[in-house]
């Protein structure tokens, strides 16, 4: 016997009812937050990135590919790792299917790691992906885009990231602050890319957003951790599943490892 609280039909479209202004109330809101997004100042970009795709080095420019708008997802792939992280994993999952639609409206969607290209394609392949994923490896611009950081900056504080800054880390602290002693969700998924907390912990995810306006790439928006749970596929779903996300710790893991859990 279920201990939920059950009812009749009338009762559950009563209560669906009512539920359903509040989904409406935040349709609204979500509405409005986007126009917000889109009316923050545009910053010049005058900075020269470069990158390494599949097609050869590129420029920030270069990834718009004709269009005026461009998308980038700070994929944590770091230099060290031996595997993409898992969760940016399961989001770039939903990218296939979307990269298509977007390029038809106007807009690349990529997604930008520090790891060097070969590994970023090896893992690619593995992951049956066939989105844009460009290499940063030796430019500067996921570090000036607060989504990744240096050792120096771990230990002195000086990590900016979400729009604050965190605290200084010891190497001991670092796992202990983000781990239970070293231990917990931070430190399990560290070592399924292959690393400790601490070089795990140097790339974070993110997205990026860019226009293109006579010759002139402009940064317009980035958000960071939860920010980025909208683009969380599965997520979605399980906030309407029966059972919602009933997590109890790291229970996901990269499409193709399920069976081998």
């Amino acid at each position: 016997m279920t201990k939920h609280m059950t009812g009749t039909r009338k009762e559950w479209l009563a209560a669906r009812r009512e539920l359903l202004e509040a989904e409406k109330e935040l349709t609204r809101r979500s509405d409005e937050l986007a126009r917000r997004r889109q009316e923050l100042p545009w910053v010049r970009i005058d900075k020269e990135y470069r990158f390494e795709t599949d097609e050869g080095s590129a420029s920030l420019a270069d990834l718009f590919r004709g269009r005026s708008q461009l998308l980038v997802y700070h994929f944590m792939f770091g230099p060290d790792y031996k595997a993409g992280c898992p969760s940016c994993s399961a989001i770039a999952d939903g990218f296939n299917g979307s990269v298509v639609h977007l390029a038809n409206h106007d807009v690349m969607l990529w997604a930008v790691s520090r790891a060097p290209l070969a590994k970023l394609a090896a893992y690619k392949r593995r992951m049956a992906w066939t989105f844009p994923w460009a290499s940063s490896h030796g430019s500067d611009f996921n570090f000036d885009f607060d989504a990744s950081f240096t050792e120096e900056q771990q230990r002195e504080g000086a990590v900016e990231y979400n729009y604050r800054r965190e605290a200084a880390l010891t190497v001991r602290g670092i796992g202990d602050s983000l781990t239970k002693r070293g231990e917990g969700p931070v430190a399990e998924i560290a070592a399924m890319t292959g690393t400790d907390v601490a070089t795990y912990t140097r790339e974070r995810p993110g997205m990026s957003a860019f226009v293109l306006e006579d010759g002139i790439v402009y940064h317009t928006y980035s958000t960071y951790a939860r920010g980025v749970d909208g683009l969380w596929g599965m997520y979605q779903w399980l906030d309407r599943a029966p059972k919602g996300r009933n997590e109890t710790g790291i229970w996901w893991r990269r499409h193709d490892e399920y069976d081998k859990a």
